[in-house]
Parts: C-alpha cells; sequence; structure tokens
C-alpha cells in the first residue's frame, strides 16, 4: 500500500475500534463521545473535502452527500448509523484506490523497459552513460543481460534477443550483423555492438512510455455519459430528497420519519459506482491490451474497437512478410534448374534488392563472385553484368523487353528473367510469403462480426488477388498510390454509413494518410514505420495480424463489463431509491447500495485486466 493508504486503513481501523467500544456497556455520555470520536476519525476528511467543494462551487459530489446524510443522521439521534455510512465509505473509497493501483500496474509494469544507462567504449574501456547522451550515430556495447537503450543495428556479433515486454511474444528472436533492433528488448546471450539510427527521445522505447503515459486521454463515449450523467444526476437526486423531506412533512406533520428517509435516499443515491468503475474498466483494458503487446491510445479507441464491421489491409508487411521466396526455377535451354540459379544469383550478388536477396538465399551455396564482373544496376529494370565472361540480364520483362529478348509465353506474378548472350535462358518465379496466422486472423475477426474484409495494395492487381484468395478475404484493389488508398477507404466509410467501425491496418509510411482517415488505424509498431506508427490509434508491437484479433477481444470484453456495471449500479440504485422514499428499506441498504454495489462494480472492472490473448 502506499503512505496515504497506510493512514486510511489505520484510521479505518480506530473508527471501527472506538465504535466497538461505543457497544460496550457505558454510559450514555460515553456512548455519545466514543461514536463521535469514530465518526470524525473516518470522516474528517470526507467532511473537509465536502467543505473545500463548497469553496470551490462543487456542491454535489458524494463527499458532499455523504456529509450531508451523516450529519442529518447525527442530528436525528442515529449515531451508530453515522458512523457506519463513514466507514463503510472509508472502506469502499480505500477498496477504490487500491484496485485502481493494482490495475495501473498492467501499464506501469512498462516502465521496466525504459533503459537506466549505455555503455560506451572510451580508451578502451567501457562506460556507462546516460542513453539520453548518446548522439545518432554512436556505437553502442550490449552485455548478455543488460537491455538494449536505443534503435540501432547490429554492426558485430550475435545474439537472441527477449522482446516480450514490448511485443508480449515469449519466443526470442535472432539477430546478427546488419539487422535492426529497437530498444527496450533485453540481450540474452552475446556481445553486440550497435550503431544507433537515433536519439532516445526518437527511439521505440520513448515512444512507447508516451503512449503509455497517455493512455488515458480520449475519452470513451460511456465514460463522457457517465461524467455529464453525474453531473445533472446529483442535483436532481439532493433536489428529490429536499422534496421528500419537506412536502409530505408539510402534509404529515411527522418531520422526523421524513427527514431520515430523505438522509436515506441521498445515501442510496451516491452515483460512486458509476464513476469509480467505468474509467478503471477502461484502465485495465488499455493495461490488458499492452501485456499482449497492443499499445491503444485511449479508452475511446478501445470502445470503437470493440466493434469492427469493415476491416482494410494493407498487403505487404501487413498480411505478407515483404519477404521473397522462390516459387519455381524454369531454364528453358541447356541448364539446369541449379546453373540457372547459380547465373542468376552470381549475378544478384552485388545488389541489396529483397529480390536479389531472395535469389542468393534460394541458391544457399557460397558464391564465387571472381567470375562476375561489369556489373550494373539498372534501376527499375535488373542487372546487367558478365558471368564466366558471357553477358547476363537478370531482371523483369522490362528489360527483356528493352534488349528485345524474346520470352514467349508470359508468366503471371513476381518473375526474374534470365538472358545469356542476347538469348532467353528461363526465368525464376518468386512469390512474398504470407505472414503466419494471417488466415486465420481474417477467419477469426468475420467470426467475431467483421462484415467485410479488404485488401489494398500498391502490386498489380493479379498478385493481389492470388494472396487474397489464400487468406479469405472478399475484396481486393491492386495497383493503388497512396492517395489511391485514402479515396478507397473514404468510398468503404461511405458505403458503411454509421453502422460499426471501420478499422485499417498497415505498416509502411504511405500508409499514414490512411490510417490517419480510418475510423480506427492500426499500425505495425515494432519493426514497422515511425509514421505510420504515430498516425494510428492501435499499434501492434509483433507485427503479426493475429494480434488484431486479441486486440479486439480485448476491447469487447472492456465494453462488456462496461456495460454490466452501468445496468448493474443503475438498477440496484433505482431499487433502493425507490423503497427508501416508501420506507421500506433503512440505512443499511442505502450503504449497500452506495458502499457495496461501488465495491461489486470496482471488482467485476478488475475483469478487464485480465483479458487472455
Amino acid at each position: 500500500m502506499e503512505k496515504e493508504q497506510k493512514i486510511t486503513l489505520a484510521r479505518i481501523a480506530v473508527s471501527a475500534l472506538l465504535l466497538i467500544i461505543s457497544l460496550l456497556p457505558v454510559g450514555q455520555i460515553a456512548k455519545l463521545i466514543l461514536c463521535l470520536a469514530a465518526f470524525l476519525a473516518v470522516g474528517g476528511t470526507v467532511l473537509w473535502e465536502a467543505m473545500e467543494g463548497i469553496l470551490h462551487g462543487e456542491f454535489f459530489d458524494e463527499n458532499f452527500l455523504m456529509s450531508v446524510a451523516s450529519i442529518g443522521a447525527i442530528l436525528l439521534g442515529e449515531y451508530y448509523e453515522a458512523v457506519a455510512v463513514m466507514l463503510f465509505f472509508a472502506v469502499g473509497e480505500l477498496f477504490e484506490d487500491v484496485a485502481v493501483e493494482r490495475s495501473r500496474e498492467a501499464i506501469t509494469a512498462l516502465m521496466d523497459i525504459r533503459p537506466d544507462y549505455a555503455n560506451m567504449e572510451r580508451d578502451g574501456e567501457l562506460c556507462r552513460v546516460s542513453p539520453s547522451e548518446v548522439a545518432c550515430g554512436s556505437v553502442i556495447v550490449v552485455r548478455a543481460g543488460e537491455r538494449i537503450p536505443l534503435d540501432g543495428v547490429v554492426v558485430e556479433g550475435s545474439s537472441t534477443l527477449d522482446t516480450s515486454a514490448l511485443t508480449g511474444e515469449s519466443m526470442p528472436r535472432d539477430v546478427s550483423v546488419g539487422e535492426n533492433v529497437i530498444s527496450g528488448c533485453v540481450n540474452l546471450t552475446g556481445l553486440l555492438r550497435i550503431r544507433t539510427t537515433g536519439d532516445f527521445a526518437e527511439s521505440t522505447v520513448s515512444k512507447i512510455l508516451d503512449l503509455v503515459e497517455n493512455a488515458e486521454d480520449g475519452k470513451a463515449r460511456s465514460q463522457a455519459f457517465i461524467t455529464r450523467f453525474a453531473k445533472l444526476y446529483t442535483p436532481f437526486v439532493v433536489l428529490g430528497a429536499v422534496l421528500l423531506a419537506l412536502i409530505p412533512s408539510l402534509i404529515t406533520g411527522d418531520w422526523l420519519l421524513w427527514v431520515r428517509r430523505a438522509l436515506i435516499f441521498l445515501v442510496a443515491s451516491c452515483p460512486c459506482a458509476l464513476v469509480v468503475s467505468i474509467p478503471l474498466s477502461f484502465f485495465g483494458g488499455i493495461g490488458a491490451a499492452s501485456r499482449v503487446g497492443v499499445l491503444v491510445k485511449g479508452s475511446g479507441v478501445l470502445e470503437a474497437l470493440a466493434k469492427p464491421s469493415v476491416v482494410v489491409f494493407d498487403k505487404t508487411g501487413t498480411l505478407t512478410g515483404g519477404k521473397f521466396g522462390v516459387t519455381g526455377v524454369y531454364p528453358t535451354g541447356e541448364l539446369s534448374e541449379r546453373e540457372l540459379l547459380c547465373v542468376a544469383a552470381l549475378a544478384e550478388s552485388y545488389s541489396t534488392h529483397p529480390i536479389a536477396r531472395s535469389v542468393c538465399d534460394c541458391y544457399g551455396a557460397e558464391l564465387d563472385r571472381s567470375r562476375v564482373g561489369e556489373v550494373e544496376e539498372l534501376s527499375g529494370y535488373g542487372i546487367r553484368s558478365r558471368v564466366d565472361g558471357r553477358a547476363v540480364l537478370v531482371g523483369n520483362l522490362a528489360l527483356m523487353e528493352k534488349d528485345a529478348i524474346s520470352i514467349g509465353e508470359k508468366i503471371d506474378g513476381t518473375v526474374v528473367y534470365v538472358s545469356i548472350d542476347g538469348e532467353y535462358a528461363g526465368c525464376i518465379v518468386l512469390e512474398d510469403e504470407i505472414k503466419e496466422g494471417a488466415a486465420e486472423t481474417i477467419r477469426t475477426l468475420r467470426a467475431l462480426g467483421v462484415r467485410k474484409s479488404v485488401m489494398l495494395t500498391g502490386d498489380r492487381q493479379e498478385v493481389g488477388e492470388r494472396v487474397a484468395c489464400a487468406l479469405g478475404i472478399d475484396e481486393v484493389h491492386g495497383g493503388l498510390l497512396p492517395e489511391g488508398k485514402v479515396e478507397r477507404v473514404e468510398a468503404l466509410l461511405a458505403e458503411k454509413g454509421e453502422r460499426g467501425t471501420l478499422v485499417f491496418v498497415g505498416d509502411g509510411v504511405n500508409d499514414a494518410p490512411v490510417l490517419a482517415r480510418a475510423d480506427i488505424g492500426v499500425a505495425m509498431g515494432a519493426f514497422g514505420s515511425d509514421a505510420a506508427a504515430m498516425a494510428a490509434d492501435v499499434v501492434l508491437m509483433d507485427d503479426k495480424p493475429a494480434a488484431l484479433v486479441s486486440a479486439v477481444r480485448v476491447a469487447r470484453k472492456t465494453r462488456r463489463v462496461v456495460l454490466e456495471n452501468i445496468v448493474f449500479a443503475l438498477s440496484v440504485k433505482a431499487l433502493a431509491l425507490l423503497l427508501g422514499a416508501l420506507g421500506v428499506t433503512g440505512m443499511w441498504f442505502a450503504v449497500f447500495a452506495d458502499v457495496g454495489v461501488m465495491v461489486l462494480a470496482v471488482l467485476n472492472s478488475l475483469r478487464a485486466a485480465r483479458v487472455k490473448r
């Protein structure tokens, strides 16, 4: 417990002890003194806060209601009930504070990813410096067991990284020279030298912490409704209590009876359960999402994510990995498949293009670059080079047409054509590999009520259709530039109307405009574009489409908990107000309708923080 919570607990204990002593056979004056002492021990802060509220023009809050009801009970001689009202109210407030702290742990646990230091080499020795002091382009050293302090590229060493604090993924990730690493990960095995690609303020860990610290911004509709409801509701119930005390008393002349009922009415009316439990539910949901590698920018986003009706995906980097795999090698002359692949790999061996890398990786064996000469990379076409003294062209169809090389029948898809000494030698077919779990994600979203799934891609229509068919996506639009994607999303928003939510999922810098335009923009944040992550409402830290399903399930569970609390609290309140006004129930039931309902609602709210992937 925090210090203030311990003080509150001590005041509750003292008050309860004094109340118990007052029940012993002591004199009436002693009973009165003990009850008043018990009342002030636990209710003094409530009275003070009520007075401060009045001085600041905030009359109608829970402290005001509790103060009026308990002081009224004392004036009516109901000392035990006055103490009980304050005692149970204090217990409920303490429970609320502890529950909020527990829920906050789901998010503040992420603060452990903040690195304390960075290692830099000076005069042959490692020295620790603050991560904020490390300039972009510096080389830092990360030893086994240490947390990576800044984003960068591995320049020396290989290791295994624990990314679970960022992505929720328990499987470690292997890295080696040339690979990007992000701050916040823990280096598990070898020593790494990393060249930083930005300063600490721009690092992944800083951006995550900024998102988390501001996660409560942007109230959900339910939360905003409860805030407005409480401001209107409280003055009305105070007026109702005054009328309940005055009108029947003037008619019957029984002032004590009706003033007592009015006080019961006031205690029962306090809207603590709604005011406390609704924000707590959303806060717990945001915390639960963070534990499965999903960052949600506010409770309003979480509520909207609970009812997706149309989900739109970018293709490359979102549903496919952006890494091409060779699916077929088709020689046409005297070369075998292995020989054709070898010629192409040698010609491509100096290129850094993803397709060139895929061809070389498919060949597998070590390449003798001494066989290669006169390499010329033709942007947008391919490679012109000499292999074993023979003129070799490796590239797309446009390159073949440019050199008037006939290829015969055209092949659909991503194809690398090869010519040797001006003669067509064959082709290599590649496919962008679909991400693991992408098809299952589409099926699960449909089961969760998504009416339509759409894919937008800059690739050719036929390439997009093949991927869409493999994944079970309803609609695909290919050959789109960024502005074309925005236009398509605009059309889908108009078609959808007010029903449900349109969610767009993307990762590239060219997805930022459409991420911002969608009802909910979801970015692949860990290894995707910074621009996309900043424009998005939700960031999937592990870059897996399946994380979207986790996010929707968290949102739905949170929304269900919120609705349960609203219905339960309002139902009990209405019953308690009616029964209290009619004199059927007494102060104890009113206390339950206030504190008891709040405790039960808070307990229910904590369920939102325990949503599993």
